[in-house]
C-alpha cells in the first residue's frame, strides 16, 4: 500500500505554528489585508501614535515642570539646552508641548464621549419609541442646532466668573455638541427600526431595551465610532478657539492657551517663530490624523463602500 509522503509545503500553517498560525489566519491576516487597501487609517493611527510617543518619551527624559512661568530664561531661541526654546514668560516650550498636547486631546475625548453618549441615548429612545419621546427629543435638537454653541459656552464662562478646568471644558463642549450626533444617529435608527430582523425580534416578544441593546446597537457600532472621531476633532477645534480668545485656564499649557499667549505677547512681530510653530505643528498632526482615521473608518461603517473596496 503506497503512502503519500508529507512535505513541508503540504503542511498546514495551523499545524506548523499551532495556535499562532490559526491566530494569524483568523485575526492578523484580515487586518493586514484591510491595511493594504485602506492606508489612510494606518497613516492616521501612525500620526496619533507619534504624538503619544512624543508625550510618553518626553515625560521620561525631560523635566516637564519647566512649563511653569519663570522656570527658565526668557526669549531663548532653540538650542541644545532648550530644544524648542523659551517664551517671554520664561517657560521651556518643549515642556509646554509635552504637558499641553495630552491636555488638549483630553478635552476632545471627554467632549466626544459625552456628546456621542448623550446623542446615542437620545437618538435610540426617540427613534424606537416614537410618540411624545420623539417629539420632545426632536424639539430640543432643533433648538440646539439653531443656537450657536460657541456663543453659549462664552456666556456660560462669563456667568460662572472663574476659569474652566480641562475636564469642565470638555464636559461643557460635550453638553453643547450632543445635538448633532443625536439627529444623525436617530436617522440611522429609524431605518433600522423597520428592518426585518428587528420586526422578528419584536414579534418574538423581545422587550424594547432588549432589541436596542442586542439587535440595533451592535449594528450601529461602526457608525457611532466614526461619529466619535469627528466629535473629538470638533471639540478640539472648539476648545482651541475658546482658549485662543482667553476663555481657558491660564495656568494650563494646552495648545489653545499657547496660541493665546502668542497673541498676547505678539510672538510673530517679535520674530519668535519657535514659540508659535510647535503648537501649530501639533494641531496639524492632530487634525490630519483624526481626519485620516475618520476616512479610514468609512469602509467599516459603510457597507456599500466596503463591497467596492
Amino acid at each position: 500500500m503506497t503512502q503519500t509522503a508529507t512535505t513541508p509545503d503540504t503542511i498546514d500553517r495551523g499545524q506548523v505554528g499551532g495556535g499562532w498560525g490559526q491566530f494569524y489566519d483568523d485575526r492578523l491576516s484580515p487586518i493586514k489585508r484591510y491595511a493594504v487597501r485602506n492606508p489612510s487609517l494606518i497613516v492616521g493611527l501612525g500620526l496619533m501614535l507619534s504624538l503619544a510617543l512624543f508625550v510618553g518619551i518626553g515625560h521620561l527624559v525631560w523635566d516637564t515642570e519647566l512649563y511653569r512661568v519663570l522656570s527658565t530664561p526668557t526669549r531663548l531661541a532653540p538650542s541644545f539646552e532648550y530644544p524648542f526654546g523659551t517664551d517671554t514668560q520664561g517657560r521651556d516650550l518643549l515642556a509646554v508641548s509635552i504637558r499641553g498636547t495630552p491636555l488638549t486631546l483630553r478635552i476632545g475625548l471627554i467632549a466626544g464621549f459625552v456628546s456621542i453618549g448623550l446623542g446615542t441615548v437620545a437618538a435610540f429612545l426617540a427613534a424606537y419609541y416614537r410618540g411624545w419621546v420623539d417629539y420632545g427629543v426632536r424639539s430640543v435638537v432643533d433648538v440646539g442646532l439653531a443656537m450657536p454653541g460657541l456663543l453659549i459656552l462664552i456666556l456660560v464662562r462669563i456667568n460662572i466668573g472663574r476659569e474652566l478646568t480641562v475636564d469642565e471644558m470638555g464636559f461643557a463642549l460635550g453638553m453643547v455638541g450632543w445635538v448633532f450626533p443625536a439627529r444623525t444617529i436617530r436617522a440611522q435608527v429609524l431605518v433600522m427600526r423597520e428592518a426585518a430582523y428587528v420586526e422578528l425580534s419584536r414579534l418574538s416578544g423581545t422587550s424594547g431595551m432588549g432589541i436596542i441593546f442586542k439587535e440595533m446597537l451592535p449594528n450601529l457600532i461602526p457608525y457611532i465610532t466614526a461619529s466619535l472621531v469627528g466629535a473629538v476633532a470638533g471639540a478640539i477645534l472648539a476648545s482651541i478657539g475658546l482658549e485662543a480668545i482667553g476663555l481657558g485656564r491660564f495656568g494650563d499649557p494646552t495648545l489653545g492657551m499657547t496660541i493665546y499667549w502668542n497673541i498676547q505677547f505678539s510672538s510673530i512681530i517679535l520674530g519668535m517663530w519657535w514659540w508659535w510653530l510647535p503648537p501649530l505643528v501639533a494641531i496639524v498632526i492632530v487634525f490630519l490624523g483624526l481626519f485620516l482615521i475618520s476616512s479610514g473608518l468609512d469602509e467599516w461603517s459603510n457597507p456599500r463602500l466596503r463591497k467596492r473596496v
